[in-house]
C-alpha cells in the first residue's frame, strides 16, 4: 500500500479514466480535442487508507468560432420578418492579431440616438441665438 493519495480523472460520462495518478500532479487537459459545449471533469480521490472522495467540475469548451447575433434573443416571441445580424469569428493564430472580422458590428442604442438629437438641437439653438445682433 502506498503512502500517497491517488486520483483518477474522468471526462463527462466516460468509464475509462483519463489518467490514474499519485498526488500531487500537474495535468494539462487539451480542450482542442473536445467538442464545443458543456463538459464535466470528474475527479475521484483515494487516500492511503482506501477512502474515496468525489469532485465534479462542470465547464464549457469554446474552441470554435464565437457566434454573435443581433435581432433575436433566447425565448423571444416574434412574428413577421426579422432582420438579423450574425457574425462568427475565431481566435485565429494566437501569435498575431486579426483585425478583419475580430469584432462584431452592432447598431447604435436608442440612448445614443437620443443624445445625438439633443446635441443637434442644442447646437442649432446656440447657433441661432448667437446670430442675433444687439441693436
Amino acid at each position: 500500500m502506498s503512502e500517497k493519495s491517488k486520483v483518477r480523472l474522468f471526462l463527462d460520462d466516460e468509464t475509462v479514466p483519463l489518467g490514474d495518478f499519485y498526488t500531487p500532479i500537474h495535468f494539462e487537459l487539451d480542450t482542442r480535442r473536445l467538442v464545443d459545449g458543456e463538459h464535466v471533469l470528474k475527479i475521484v480521490g483515494q487516500d492511503p487508507s482506501g477512502k474515496e472522495g468525489l469532485r465534479t467540475i462542470p465547464f464549457t469548451v469554446r474552441n470554435g468560432p464565437a457566434i454573435s447575433i443581433e435581432g433575436l434573443k433566447a425565448h423571444d416571441v416574434v412574428d413577421g420578418v426579422l432582420p438579423l445580424m450574425i457574425n462568427a469569428y475565431g481566435k485565429g493564430d494566437q501569435h498575431k492579431f486579426l483585425i478583419e472580422g475580430s469584432e462584431t458590428p452592432r447598431s447604435a442604442s436608442a440612448w445614443i440616438w437620443a443624445a445625438m438629437i439633443l446635441f443637434a438641437g442644442w447646437a442649432a439653438y446656440y447657433f441661432i441665438t448667437s446670430l442675433q445682433v444687439a441693436l
